[in-house]
């Protein structure tokens, strides 16, 4: 439901098209304002005395036994969202978060890795994909990450997701909402995900040949080719590093923090291939200036002539999903269980 929240504030013609019923319009209506409002759990129960009903049952219709298409919101969301906040320098960012949970009813619901608690937990895993730009930045794709124990005839999950639904990856469910917000228009310089994404070489070849440059991260260890003389030797980014001289380590911002802007140190490597209109490739290294010296590492495909505190600077609009997961949790309590019947 977190596309209600955009939806129906981006016009009653957008929700009209999704919610044509008058009583579903004016139920969306009472649902929004319940979010907005102050307090403390958002559930169905609460959201409904909120709007001055006496019973949760139209609230938790809404929600659960109403007929309406989720998908085509989360179209007028991202509509929306371009509308707002579309620029030319704006970037798709793919991102995971989990949603703890005590019972073993809702959709999806295992005990799996979330990094949200950093640990195994019972939860749900959405993957997400959100769009910022210098005027802000919202989510506009969501998918729900099943694991393959909630398939079959178990106890777990029976009943709530259908048979038909296949189980995808997390790299693949990124690759399809990437792949559609780039078919449907939206303006982006650079698409961002963590190293979880920036593993999948399907996703990069999918990107690469549409020139749509990135910023990936991988992890220390992921697999690389030298290049240049010894190009089938086998190396990892952390090798690679390792071999940088001072020099070449140079200190840039990736954005502002709540302290100032958030500096590093930063240095790449060129990749010894170039696309056929000469986008590069790089392995961008972020190092930490304090004594830990610690570092990241990103795979790079970039427009020609492409300087390396552009790509610092790129690489550090990741983090604005947070700020999306942050507002959607805090802010609008969408991690609460809103409707239980």
């Amino acid at each position: 439901m977190v596309g209600v929240i955009v939806g129906l504030g981006a016009g009653t013609r957008s929700a009209g098209r999704v919610l044509p019923r008058r009583e579903l319009r004016e139920t969306g209506a009472h649902f929004l304002d319940g979010l907005l409002s102050g307090i403390e759990r958002k559930t169905g129960w609460l959201m409904a005395e909120q709007s001055g009903a006496g019973r949760p049952y139209r609230m938790q219709s809404l929600l659960g036994r109403s007929h309406w298409d989720a998908d085509r919101l989360r179209d007028e969301v991202r509509d929306y969202v371009v509308e707002a906040l579309g620029d030319e320098d704006g970037v798709l960012i793919i991102d995971e978060t989990g949603f703890v949970k005590k019972g073993d009813r809702s959709a999806g619901v295992a005990r799996q890795y979330s990094g949200t608690a950093g640990r195994i937990e019972n939860s749900q895993i959405g993957v997400f994909l959100a769009y910022a730009s210098r005027y802000g930045q919202a989510l506009v794709d969501r998918r729900l990450y099943p694991p393959e124990s909630c398939k079959g005839s178990g106890a777990m999950c029976q009943g709530v997701i259908p048979e038909t639904v296949e189980f995808a990856t997390k790299p693949k469910m990124a690759r399809a909402m990437v792949e559609a917000a780039l078919d449907a228009g939206v303006p982006c310089a650079y698409a961002l995900g963590d190293a979880v994404y920036g593993a999948d070489l399907s996703l990069r070849r999918m990107l690469e040949p549409r020139e749509q440059p990135y910023v990936l991260a991988v992890r220390s260890a992921h697999f690389m080719r030298r290049g240049g003389d010894r190009r089938f030797e086998g190396a990892s980014p952390e090798e690679l590093a390792s071999e940088l001289a001072p020099e070449e380590w140079v200190c840039h911002a990736a954005g502002e923090g709540a302290k100032g802007p958030r500096l590093y140190d930063w240095a790449r490597i060129r990749r010894l291939w170039t696309s056929k209109d000469g986008f590069e490739h790089w392995l961008l290294v972020r190092r930490k200036r304090s004594t830990s010296a610690e570092k990241a590492y990103y795979l790079v495909f970039a427009p020609p002539g492409s300087s390396l505190a552009e790509l610092a600077a790129v690489a550090g609009l990741r983090w604005a999903v947070e700020e999306c997961f942050e507002r959607a949790k805090d802010d609008f309590k969408l991690d609460h269980c809103e409707a239980r019947s």
